[in-house]
């Protein structure tokens, strides 16, 4: 079975997060660009606060679809282990895309954010969401990026990821929830009937309409 597309995936992943409905301690983040749809629909479900984290895939040189690790707000990288040793990538590479990405994540920055602050999440319970998760990479970055926060709880919810990356997530989050995890998995957006490109606009738009009763500014 297919999600129509990213709201539809947010309102079902909403419906297995139904117990931080209505609680003052519970913000939602969504991992631009794709994630914030999915994100908006849980954070409206919610009644909570809804805000951005920042994480940018690294991607193999002439590979891009390929994650070899990411790197996240606060200088945090993490790398995948198991595709830098199979295609003996150097140090280099991985600096120079590094560098790379850190420039389109400064960029995003102030696009999505302008005149909004980042919302306090110290002694929150985070709910982390995403469009999918395939290596887990991005996600893995989150998280790390995240601890440095101090929140109460991290929560990872995705609508659908790879079965093996999931299982990880439950370790390394306080929770995790992944509505499917087929096997096989191949690609996020072969479970979406609708996987058009989330636009920086969009971003902006559902960032602003859930601005009045839950962004701080």
């Amino acid at each position: 079975m297919l999600f129509q597309n990213r709201r539809e995936a947010g309102r079902m992943l909403a419906s297995r997060l139904r117990k931080y409905a209505h609680r003052n301690n519970v913000v939602v983040l969504g991992l631009p660009r794709g994630g914030v749809p999915v994100a908006f629909e849980v954070a409206q479900a919610l009644q909570a606060p809804l805000d951005i984290f920042l994480v940018r895939k690294l991607g193999v040189p002439g590979r891009a679809e390929l994650a070899m690790g990411a790197i996240a707000s606060g200088g945090v990288r993490v790398l995948n282990e198991e595709v830098v040793q199979a295609l003996h990538i150097d140090a280099e590479t991985i600096d120079a895309e590094a560098d790379s990405e850190l420039a389109e994540l400064e960029r995003r920055e102030r696009v999505y954010r302008s005149h909004r602050a980042p919302y306090p999440l110290h002694d929150q319970n985070v709910i982390l969401i995403d469009d999918g998760v395939a290596t887990g990479s991005t996600m893995r970055a989150a998280i790390k990026g995240l601890r440095q926060h101090c929140p109460v709880k991290i929560i990872v919810a995705v609508p659908v990821g790879d079965a093996d990356t999931c299982a990880e997530l439950q370790k390394l989050a306080d929770e995790a929830i992944c509505i499917r995890s087929p096997r096989p998995f191949y690609a996020v957006g072969l479970w979406y009937r609708d996987f058009s490109q989330t636009t920086d606009a969009e971003v902006r738009e559902l960032l602003t309409q859930a601005e009045p009763a839950h962004v701080l500014v």
